[in-house]
């Protein structure tokens, strides 16, 4: 697997850390350090140290983000309409993923031909959230998916059956200027957008959503004129091949609920929590 300049061995050891962690606080809300910990197997300046590292803040706090109800939470205090999306992610967090990510889509009849003539190169990446596969086109990155739930073979079947009549070549080496920008904020992440029409409608609405907010299907479903077709947002929602950079996972159920994600709710959970922290800490910043 490729390691990005920024990251050490550990990174993947620091998300199944979070990810053991998920199923301890949800059996037992509330555990002290050394509590949880234990439970962990870990000393608790260990695990002080493994999730600092990982999510900017103290293993207490950052249980809150964990918790079963966090989604809840951020859509009664950090709900966004789309209609105000941009405004507030320009005033918001400042993640220069979300400042200098730009995209392209390709064309309707491109992709009714299942990416015939398409060459994708893909690389496997360490990430905030466990093993990552990356594809990209000449144009940018197409897909990113996510292999601590699902395993690295059904995550490469995955996104491979979304074009299967593209070639594939393992090159990490190009993706790897783009992947660094994705995880680790530096530099320019162009995107290359390949679905049907609708889909990508969704997606790019999506793209609106600012770091530390999220939104809800039926939302979505009314900023690109379909407010009957919630279900079929979230279907579409599910078929988002960019994961994180399209950020699917800030689409919660109306009723608080996250709903589905297609590389696991604990990776949902993990990112909707490592984002609020990371708002958390620079709103800090600047008071």
């Amino acid at each position: 697997m490729a390691a990005l300049p920024h990251d050490t061995p550990e990174t993947t050891y620091h998300f199944n850390v979070v990810r053991r962690a998920l199923d301890v606080i949800d059996a037992e809300p509330g555990l002290s350090l050394d509590a949880l910990a234990g439970h962990l197997g870990m000393s608790p300046a260990h695990l002080q140290r493994v999730f600092s590292r990982w999510a900017g803040v103290s293993p207490k706090r950052y249980q809150q983000y964990l918790a079963l109800d966090h989604a809840r939470m951020l859509l009664r205090d950090r709900f966004t309409t789309l209609a105000t999306a941009d405004a507030v992610g320009l005033s918001g967090s400042g993640r220069l993923h979300d400042l200098f990510l730009t995209w392209e889509a390709m064309s309707p009849g491109d992709y009714a031909r299942g990416g015939s003539g398409l060459m994708i190169r893909w690389g496997w990446f360490d990430s905030p959230f466990g093993p990552a596969l990356v594809m990209g086109t000449e144009l940018g990155i197409c897909g990113i998916g996510f292999a601590s739930e699902t395993g690295t073979d059904s995550t490469m079947a995955d996104l491979r059956c979304r074009w299967p009549k593209a070639t594939f070549t393992e090159d990490p080496a190009m993706l790897a200027p783009w992947v660094e920008a994705a995880f680790h904020g530096t530099g320019r992440t162009t995107l290359h957008l390949i679905g049907a029409p609708f889909q990508i409608k969704v997606w790019e609405a999506l793209l609106r959503i600012p770091t530390g907010h999220v939104t809800t299907y039926s939302e979505i479903a009314d900023a690109i004129g379909h407010p009957k077709a919630s279900r079929a947002v979230g279907s579409a929602v599910g078929r988002n091949p960019i994961s994180w950079l399209i950020p699917c996972h800030r689409a919660l159920r109306k009723s608080g609920g996250l709903g589905g994600y297609h590389w696991g709710l604990p990776v949902k959970r993990a990112m909707l929590a490592w984002e609020t922290a990371e708002t958390a800490e620079i709103a800090g910043q600047n008071a």
